[in-house]
């Protein structure tokens, strides 16, 4: 299988059948480089303007630009690709997490909802000071008692996706059966995501990488770095899946995307509950059983125009494959 090394041509701002970056089969494994939020590379240089096609005369908002896409030239709808995050490489000494007044799981402050505070969250960038070699990230706080504070940091892709179904194009700021902007801090190094194939080739995107986040983007921004990312894409024939998943070490994970965030529930748990009937051998009921009395669920992002909710099944539990 091949390796390809590339620096992008173009980003998008979209999740499409957009002309590919890049074309590959079935294992090959792609490194390239990301931008972070707002464009800009480790050097703090922004994003060229004959870089960005999928923005040019539209009103799409320039935020999230994605690599890609990538072209799976044996993936045909219907099948799933499974993409391996093999590495991800924070390239730069400095991340950016802004906030902004009415934007961010507590916009329903104000107005007519102050809370404790008289007024709303003020806009404000933090600059957060990072050791790529030892993934620590520091921020000062000079207006705090705990005047300085030191975190070790976990990267992961914060954007990543396929072409959304029944011709739609997605922006990069939402998320949804195709994946995108599902701000999931579990999609790290050594994990696989599993994507439904809606269109012939898969249309492959990512970017939006966070070197720090805690569960739900809460505050609407990350730690925002730019990184070097490897993935390995294979294509999982005739394996019809509705929503993303994925797996680690520990856990059978299902992303679903929706508002309000009990629906996100159900569909993330639907699709989990097929999961262990259809591949495992579970009997439906039992599977519930056992979903109900171990299953867990972790709030990825409660912020953008769709919520995103894994639910988690340990695979600790799954059974065993017979020996011969």
């Amino acid at each position: 299988m091949a390796h390809h090394t590339f620096l992008p041509k173009r980003y998008h701002y979209t999740f499409g059948p957009h002309t590919p970056e890049l074309s590959i089969v079935s294992g090959d494994t792609l490194t390239t480089r990301t931008r972070d939020c707002r464009g800009q590379d480790g050097e703090r240089n922004p994003l060229p303007e004959n870089m960005k096609p999928s923005a040019a005369g539209t009103d799409f908002q320039q935020s999230n630009p994605v690599v890609g896409p990538i072209v799976v030239k044996d993936a045909r709808r219907g099948d799933c690709l499974r993409v391996h995050i093999d590495r991800i490489t924070i390239d730069r000494d400095y991340g950016m997490s802004k906030q902004n007044a009415r934007f961010g799981s507590l916009t329903g402050e104000w107005p007519g909802h102050p809370m404790h505070y008289p007024a709303p969250i003020e806009t404000r960038f933090f600059d957060w000071k990072i050791d790529p070699e030892r993934l620590v990230g520091t921020l000062l706080l000079p207006n705090s008692k705990l005047t300085k504070v030191e975190v070790p940091l976990v990267p992961f892709i914060g954007s990543i996706g396929v072409a959304p179904p029944m011709g739609r194009v997605e922006t990069t700021m939402t998320p949804g059966e195709f994946g995108g902007n599902m701000d999931y801090r579990g999609l790290t190094e050594g994990v696989s995501l599993y994507l439904p194939v809606w269109v012939d080739g898969g249309y492959l995107g990512f970017g939006d990488v966070h070197a720090l986040q805690g569960d739900g983007e809460t505050n609407g921004t990350a730690v925002e770095v730019s990184a070097e990312v490897s993935l390995t894409v294979e294509v999982v024939k005739n394996k019809k899946i509705g929503w993303p998943r994925a797996e680690n070490e520990d856990y059978l994970i299902v992303l679903g995307s929706a508002r309000p965030l009990e629906d996100c529930v159900r569909l993330a748990m639907f699709e989990l509950l097929l999961w262990l009937v259809d591949d495992y051998g579970f009997e439906r009921e039992e599977a519930w059983q056992l979903m109900g009395q171990l299953g867990r669920l972790d709030i990825a992002n409660v912020v953008d125009p769709a919520y995103t909710v894994a639910a988690k099944f340990p695979k600790r539990y799954l059974p065993r494959p017979s020996v011969t």
